[in-house]
């Protein structure tokens, strides 16, 4: 998870109340468990499947634990299917939530590589840590991609870099899609739009807000996190050029789905 944008100064929300603690503990609980045995099944399952469809199973029921209602726009990428999504960022429920609705690794920042047991759990659902600043290892990350799209099928990245309100999509930064570099005509590129609705405000982590404070806020929260994940047709040949053209498009399709939803 990206940290919010330093510009942005608004109060941190508050905390879970007293009855919202007794929800957090119950949640927290379940999602232990929920770990322990997805951890039991993965490698149980391991030797005998080349796509373990534990990890996003477990993912998937992060988001129902967590109080998230999901819903599915357009068609998801079907099992081991090859493309790349490109998607808007709100929160760390993004993860989950996209990984349980299209079997999706993801391209993440190296400082969460930093994090042992973090790690350790991104990398079974075949997450791929990049240096987003080291230019020299971008001919390996390049390689790495290429594994994880052959091995994961669907790999997602988050190009604005950070997460959002929800209500708006910053530019995306087509450095962050330099990894993609070798890949990008021969896998197709498809925008999504994560949508929480009028309520995407209160999920949104940004400001100066702790990544733990937002969790406890979140699992804190009683009532029901409405989640619809757009998936929008691929990015037309013409607008495979390069990186800068690729980033821009796929800005541009997710503002259009939002107009049009507005409109409606």
């Amino acid at each position: 998870m990206a940290l919010p944008p330093a510009a942005v100064v608004a109060s941190p929300p508050p905390g879970p109340g007293v009855t919202g603690w007794l929800l957090v503990i119950v949640r927290i609980i379940l999602l232990l468990v929920t770990l322990v045995a997805s951890l039991v099944a993965h490698y149980a399952l391991a030797p005998f499947t080349r796509h373990n469809p534990v990890p996003c199973t477990f993912l998937r029921l992060v988001t129902v634990i967590v109080g998230v209602r999901l819903r599915k726009q357009g068609r998801p990428p079907t099992r081991g299917e090859t493309c790349i999504l490109l998607s808007n960022h709100v929160s760390w429920l993004d993860i989950p939530a996209l990984a349980g609705a299209s079997h999706c690794a993801f391209v993440a920042h190296d400082g969460l590589a930093a994090l042992g047991p973090m790690r350790w759990l991104c990398e079974l659902n075949d997450t791929v840590f990049i240096a987003r600043h080291d230019r020299t290892s971008v001919a390996r990350q390049v390689a790495k991609v290429r594994a994880a799209i052959t091995e994961a099928g669907a790999l997602t990245l988050f190009p604005e870099g950070t997460t959002g309100d929800g209500q708006t999509v910053m530019p995306f930064k087509s450095s962050l899609l330099s990894a993609l570099d070798g890949n990008l005509d021969a896998v197709p590129i498809r925008p999504v739009w994560l949508d929480y609705g009028r309520h995407s405000a209160e999920i949104a982590w940004l400001g100066e807000e702790s990544g733990l404070s937002n969790a406890l806020r979140i699992l804190g929260r009683w009532r029901r996190i409405q989640l619809t994940v757009h998936f929008l047709d691929a990015l037309p040949p013409e607008s495979l050029g390069d990186r800068k053209v690729i980033a821009r498009a796929a800005r541009e399709t997710i503002l259009r789905a939002m107009d049009r939803c507005a409109n409606v």
